[in-house]
């Protein structure tokens, strides 16, 4: 079960369909880290009274663990490693950015971090798909998960 956390994923057998969920990955994994995540680390002070506001109740542990799955995660992400656990933890991140950060925003400033949860939840389902290191050490350990 745990390998196929890290590692599972849906075996496409279209080369367009693989290739295009890589596209996906890479940009939106690369967009992620280096837009938005890069900018967080270390958290900022402002970053971590901010969380606070939120109601988080150790703002400083949960602006790094913020700041860490979108700049991490998003490496992970656009490599196609523990593809699944990285594409959570972004999701769970752009769940909170889009409805308690920026819930009273609109639409407008919701809409980036709405595009990256609906990404991470399609990676999560899905895994790497078959170009990423997942579906290589999947593929080398011999399971087809």
């Amino acid at each position: 079960m745990l390998k196929s956390i890290l590692f599972g994923g849906t075996n496409f057998r279209s080369i367009p369909g693989n290739l295009g969920l890589a596209i996906l990955r890479i940009f939106a994994g690369t967009a992620l880290a280096f837009a938005h995540g890069i900018g967080k680390m270390p958290p900022s002070e402002d970053f971590i009274q901010n969380t606070g506001k939120l109601g988080f109740p150790a703002p400083v542990i949960f602006s790094w663990a913020a700041g860490l799955s979108e700049f991490a995660g998003g490496i992970l992400l656009a490599l196609g490693l523990f593809t699944r656990l990285s594409s959570f933890f972004i999701a769970f991140t752009m769940f909170v950015a889009a409805f308690a950060q920026h819930l009273q925003d609109g639409f407008e400033k919701q809409e980036k971090a709405l595009m990256y949860l609906f990404i991470a939840l399609l990676f999560v389902g899905t895994g790497s798909g078959q170009l990423g290191v997942d579906a290589m050490i999947r593929d080398r350990r011999g399971g087809k998960d």
